[in-house]
């Protein structure tokens, strides 16, 4: 049995400042550009200023990439173009500076976090501060056993949840949010097709390396057994990330609703991110408020997820990589929404006229004349 409680998170999550937001329009529409001319770059400005509670908004000045990561059992039935275990690789290549969430993120200036909660390789391989959080090696086969234990699972959360504390104590003020795993889209479209309530065949992508027909349709059995394992424990958010998540996945869970609680915007970067998201509105209803989808990953699981959280991607560029890369892709027009909203001056006040004088001049005569007119009586 858990001692944590899920249900505290419903009550700790406010949505961003309506008041803000109201006071946010009313700048836009004294600003030079007409409202609506910026498209979604007005909305990600007014979207801001309610998560800041600020108007004008404050510039995106201290944004993070964090990645968490593990590799998945179900990989060793061959649904991924990668081989089983290889995430540690990834990571690695991510830390050396080979792979495009690095050269994404230093051309942009964004220091990138890696996480790790189920790897499958040595954890002395690693540095220690991305091995620290680590649960477990490797997350189990959810098409025929659960993935964690119950008390592993609860472990991974709260480390997200710790992760999310942390970013938030040093100044974070917005987390680009993505994966590193073999395997991952697997256990996210079983968590997706089992909140939405649909098939296997309609959640199941090609992944980052577009596999082949036959890969899809190992993969596709996969989550169609892992989804009958799945459905009985729906109730319960937490033993639905045991049993058919992952390590990787409960954590980032945990950070997105820790996230929101902390009023720390997130951006969600591809699938996995999109069915930890849709784990999370499970618990607690309004964190989605805090949370912009970045862009269409081709991933149909993501645009399900997403859909059922009424989340418009921003940015449409086929984008499958993962790795948090088309979440910094969206990272300037974030940047640029606020420094819109913040800098563009308002429209000068035309003078009043004589003719736009006279309707307030004859009034004041009137109440001088009712006034006199009072006295007399």
């Amino acid at each position: 049995m858990s001692s944590l409680n899920l249900d505290d998170f419903t009550d700790l999550i406010e949505r961003p400042d309506g008041g803000v937001r109201r006071d946010a329009e009313a700048r836009r529409e004294r600003q030079i550009v007409p409202p609506g001319a910026l498209g979604r770059l007005d909305e990600l400005g007014e979207w801001l200023a309610a998560a800041q509670s600020a108007v004008p908004v404050r510039p995106i000045e201290q944004p993070r990439v964090v990645l968490f990561a593990g590799d998945h059992g179900v990989a060793e039935l061959g649904v991924s173009a990668r081989a089983a275990g290889g995430a540690g690789e990834l990571v690695r290549e991510i830390l050396e500076g080979g792979r495009p969430v690095s050269v994404l993120a230093r051309r942009l200036g964004v220091p990138v976090r890696i996480v790790d909660m189920a790897l499958d390789c040595d954890p002395d391989s690693l540095p220690e501060a991305v091995a620290r959080h680590r649960v477990r090696r490797g997350s189990g086969r959810i098409d025929v056993e659960d993935a964690l234990t119950l008390e592993e699972a609860e472990a991974a959360f709260r480390a997200g949840v710790a992760v999310a504390d942390e970013e938030a104590d040093s100044g974070t003020d917005l987390v680009v949010l993505g994966d590193v795993s073999v395997g991952g889209t697997t256990a996210a479209g079983v968590l997706v097709a089992a909140l939405c309530g649909t098939d296997a065949s309609v959640v199941t992508g090609r992944g980052g390396l577009a596999i082949d027909d036959l890969v899809w349709m190992r993969k596709c059995a996969a989550i169609r057994d892992a989804l009958r394992r799945a459905r009985p424990v729906l109730g319960d958010q937490l033993q639905l990330l045991a049993t058919v998540g992952g390590a990787d996945l409960a954590a980032i869970t945990g950070f997105l609703l820790q996230s929101a609680v902390r009023k720390m915007p997130v951006v969600l970067d591809g699938v996995v991110v999109a069915a930890c998201a849709l784990v999370g509105q499970r618990i607690a209803f309004r964190a989605p408020d805090w949370w912009l989808a970045a862009h269409n990953s081709g991933e149909p699981g993501q645009a399900k997820a997403l859909d059922r959280m009424a989340l418009e991607p921003l940015l449409d560029q086929g984008v499958r990589v993962g790795e948090g890369a088309g979440g910094l892709l969206a990272l300037p027009m974030v940047q640029a929404a606020a420094a819109l909203a913040a800098e563009l001056p308002e429209k000068p006040k035309e003078p009043e006229t004589p003719e736009a004088m006279e309707p307030e001049a004859e009034k004041q005569q009137q109440v001088q004349e009712q006034k006199e007119q009072s006295e007399t009586e």
